[in-house]
């Protein structure tokens, strides 16, 4: 039961490049939007669960929703910049190694020779085949617009690399009870995006839209806090990225994105080494 917990994220934010692309808007708008929805996810939480909002709560989650801010806005500068299908497997196995090298390193929770060679084995599965998710045909037709600002994209992975990955270790560190982040971090999210957004349109249509795109995102990110007490952030967070079949797929299916023939067995394979990969990481705790 708790790998079905744990994998709950991995669904709702497969989800979210998709949403989030039909919902439409720039970057910094699709941002607000997206953390206006996890503040009314916050709220709800803080109804439903009636946490106990210390201070050590507040510092831990205001500081993390900062970090997933910058995170967040840097994927979805990706995304218009080259594309879903590739933005998601690249970024996912960044994340991957961010987050196993916080857990093994900070947190210490492979603790056998045995469990860190596992793990390793499972992480290099996970990042291979992410990378091999987004492999491009040399036969392919020239490069489109999307996947041609190839520089803008790389820059805006590296920056969302390190928020996404101290979003996740600020909490872990702090070890505070995941019922009670969730709002403190919602409206962290919200203010760096409102800060962010200022000077560039922020209440706008494709804003509003996208609140829909934050509570689900709300969903799966309480659910991963929820999760990392039983299984650890390593296991947590690389079966939550197993997403990416989602996105990758959906992309190519529901937005149009094209795929040679080639292009789509590298997309099968590397999924499957994805989903080999988190398989192998849930069996390890």
């Amino acid at each position: 039961m708790t790998i079905l917990i744990a994998l709950v994220p991995a669904l709702a934010w497969g989800s979210i490049g998709l949403i989030s692309g039909k919902m439409g808007g720039s970057p910094s708008q699709q941002t607000l939007g997206m953390t206006m929805g996890a503040v009314v996810f916050g709220l709800f939480s803080l109804v439903m669960f009636h946490p106990t909002l210390t201070g050590k709560v507040w510092i831990a989650g205001l500081l993390s929703g900062v970090f997933w801010f910058f995170g967040q806005l840097g994927q979805f500068q990706s995304m218009k910049a080259i594309g879903i299908s590739k933005t998601v497997p690249v970024s996912t196995g960044l994340q991957l190694a961010g987050n196993a090298f916080a857990g093994v390193i900070l947190f210490h929770e492979w603790t056998t020779g045995s469990m860190i060679t596992t793990g390793m084995i499972a992480v290099i599965i996970l990042i291979a085949g992410a990378a091999l998710t987004s492999l491009r045909d040399s036969k392919a037709s020239p490069i489109s617009k999307a996947s041609s600002h190839v520089g803008a994209g790389v820059w805006a992975l590296t920056f969302s690399t390190i928020g996404y990955v101290l979003y996740t270790v600020v909490v872990n560190y702090a070890n505070v009870d995941a019922k009670a982040i969730v709002f403190p971090q919602a409206l962290g999210m919200f203010l760096g995006a409102l800060v962010y957004a200022l000077n560039k349109e922020p209440l706008s249509k494709g804003t509003y839209k996208n609140i829909v795109t934050g509570v689900v995102w709300g969903l799966g990110n309480f659910f991963m806090f929820f999760s990392i007490p039983a299984v650890g952030l390593a296991i947590s967070y690389s079966l939550a990225q197993m997403g990416i079949v989602i996105s990758t797929f959906g992309s190519i299916f529901l937005l149009g994105e094209k795929k040679t023939p080639r292009e789509m067995v590298y997309v099968t394979v590397g999924s499957l080494m994805v989903i080999a990969g988190g398989v192998i990481l849930s069996l390890m705790k």
